[in-house]
């Protein structure tokens, strides 16, 4: 696991710790509120970075605090809870700096040879395999395959891992039935409590709630069905090292009273949310249609007419229907504010609002809009962007490239011999290995699509057509030495590629079209082997 930013951890880590300490020199209720804001942020940027251990430990912390805010008249807290909370506090900076040391910037030899070696694609991370005797063979084929995508893997027995300094990025439980036992239960929390910032996986458990409850209570973060295994295994592991830097949460503030909306903005700044606030709601589609914000928050009451009638006139257009509106009013009837959801509205928040809820409402709201955007634009084989979202955002690469962008146009060889062959099933099953090759291989601002059937889509920006070249090519060595397992054994496949670069090509549609005839050129050439356009080397 690996902090990619260590100026910016720090950043939120001082923020976090000055808080604290002001809070614990004063005891005022603000300065609480204040430091409850600071950890909730913290959260929601491990998050962003995909580092779930870190989320847990600030949501244990925030949960904490949340459950001493009380009121004005309950600060400063006992001292008792002063030190629960310093323990917590420690116990999370304590796994901040493990992670950043564990994730250090260490490279295997293979890379250190690349001609790409000076980018920084590839960083050791650390699995630990817990294993009954009578999983061995499944867990060693699924050792291989991790170790194939780049990790180290650490097999020991049940009872018998050692912990170390450096933790794992995950530690999967393989046990030898599906209902586990007292002991393992046991077991599993210990481990939990020496690597709490590792994601923790049981292998094999039943469909049923009741275990999986008492397998969350021990400290497990995912359970996955035997059924599922490895595929979904490799794919959780896999998005566990994809740090996707979400595009800033953008939220248009619809309210006159000036003091509102500074305090507004004041409080979802904190938060890394941008904002943009209007006091006519006269000029919303105008403002819509060019500050394209994730959310609204609406003041119930302002002149000309009210935020319930602007909401119902947005609800009437398509590209607003499903926009999350949150309404703030000092509206105490329960039958208006019914009424008012009714017509619209998503969630109603009293006025004067608590800033710690308003950020977790806001920040909640905007996450389940983008999901459900996002699962439209998501293949629903490999997880990629799909056709059309692979296209949107190249488009939008080279809107916004100040330097180099490299297009390649990926195609696996021989694919309809390999359905014919060994059927449909295996088929998916080599198209997922190589979407998991390139999430792996590929850094969390590279265009990763799967353009269609055995096709696929990816854009390198801010390096070099040469090392974009010697990186995919790396990709094609490397997938075609993966064994793709099968009930006969094992076989192996291989993939064309075509390479095109801006400026040499300064459109999406040009890049996509000269890769598309590097690609073809490849086939011509044999397969199996990459091709620049342009005749550039």
């Amino acid at each position: 696991m690996t902090l990619p930013s260590p100026s910016a951890t720090e950043d939120r880590l001082y923020v976090l710790r000055t808080r604290w300490q002001r809070y614990v020199a004063d005891g005022q209720f603000e300065q609480f509120i204040e430091f409850a804001v600071a950890v909730n942020s913290l959260a929601e940027y491990f998050n962003r970075l995909r580092l779930p251990g870190l989320v847990r430990l600030c949501e244990g912390l925030e949960n904490a605090a949340l459950a001493k805010l009380g009121n004005q008249h309950t600060h400063p807290i006992a001292q008792q809870d002063i030190l629960s909370l310093q323990r917590q506090i420690d116990t999370l900076f304590g796994s901040v700096a493990s992670s950043r040391a564990t994730g250090a910037e260490r490279r295997g030899p293979e890379a250190a040879a690349s001609a790409a070696a000076e980018i920084d694609w590839i960083k050791p991370r650390s699995v630990w395999m817990v294993v009954a005797p009578e999983k061995r063979e499944m867990a060693d084929s699924l050792s291989n395959q991790l170790q194939f995508f780049g990790f180290n893997v650490c097999a020991m027995p049940w009872g018998g891992v050692q912990m170390q300094e450096d933790k794992p990025l995950a530690v999967l439980f393989i046990p030898a039935q599906e209902q586990a036992r007292p002991e393992e239960f046991e077991y599993i929390a210990t481990v939990r409590a020496g690597c709490p910032a590792s994601q923790l996986f049981y292998l094999g458990v039943q469909s049923a709630i009741e275990p999986i409850v008492e397998l969350m209570r021990a400290g497990i973060d995912v359970t996955i069905p035997a059924e599922d295994q490895p595929a979904m295994v490799l794919n959780c592991v896999l998005d566990l090292v994809q740090t996707n830097e979400q595009e800033q949460y953008r939220v248009l503030v619809v309210e006159d009273s000036r003091v509102a909306v500074a305090l507004i903005q004041r409080t979802l700044a904190q938060h890394g949310i941008d904002t943009k606030a209007i006091n006519d709601p006269g000029r919303l589609l105008e403002v819509l249609e060019s500050y394209r914000p994730d959310l609204i928050l609406m003041d119930m009451y302002m002149p000309r007419f009210n935020g319930v009638e602007a909401t119902r006139v947005l609800r009437q257009m398509a590209a607003y229907s499903s926009l999350p509106i949150v309404y703030l009013s000092g509206e105490s009837d329960v039958g208006m504010q019914v009424e008012a959801l009714r017509l619209g509205g998503d969630q109603f928040l009293m006025k004067p609002f608590n800033p710690v809820l308003l950020a977790a409402v806001v920040k909640t709201r905007i996450e389940r809009f983008r999901e459900s955007r996002r699962s439209t634009r998501l293949d629903g084989l490999t997880g990629l962007l799909n056709h059309t979202a692979a296209k949107s955002r190249l488009k939008t690469l080279v809107e916004e490239s100040e330097g180099a962008l490299t297009v390649a146009m990926i195609d696996i060889d021989h694919f309809k011999a390999i359905n014919d062959t060994y059927g449909h099933p295996v088929g998916d099953q080599v198209i997922r290995g190589l979407a998991w090759l390139l999430k792996g291989r590929l850094r969390s601002i590279d265009l990763i699509g799967r353009y269609g059937g055995e096709e696929f889509m990816i854009a390198l920006p801010e390096i070099s057509p040469e090392q974009a070249g010697s990186v995919i090519e790396r990709i094609r060595r490397d997938f075609a030495a993966l064994p793709h397992a099968h009930p006969g054994g094992a076989l192996y496949a291989s993939f064309s590629a075509g390479i095109a670069s801006y400026p040499l090509a300064d459109t999406a549609t040009a890049l996509t079209e000269a890769a598309d005839g590097a690609l073809l050129q490849a086939k011509r050439l044999g397969r199996n082997r990459v091709e620049q356009a342009f005749g550039a080397q």
